[in-house]
């Protein structure tokens, strides 16, 4: 399968790219994804995932839906989806 990977802020300048194609196995979840990009990519190494789950004020969204509405790292992919990943975001 095939997924198109968007980066935001601090997560594009670690990763070098805004957009990118990613292909999985069919049964891939958000976890698995995220797990990948925290191994292929020095500067995301511990900022998605804490203990198998999502990272606190991490925001990762499945075709424009926050996954925590769904399964969370457990949501299931399907072939073309388009999974964003934006850091913890901070002001005032």
């Amino acid at each position: 399968m095939e997924l198109e990977l968007r980066f935001f802020a601090t997560f594009r300048d670690a990763v070098g790219q805004k957009e990118r194609t990613h292909v999985v196995d069919d049964e891939t979840t958000v976890g698995d994804v995220l797990a990948t990009l925290e191994r292929e990519y020095e500067g995301l190494d511990g900022q998605l995932l804490e203990d198998g789950e999502l990272r606190d004020q991490l925001s990762v969204l499945k075709n424009g839906r926050d996954v925590v509405h769904a399964d969370g790292a457990e949501t299931i992919l399907d072939d073309g989806d388009v999974l964003s990943v934006f850091p913890p975001v901070a002001g005032g």
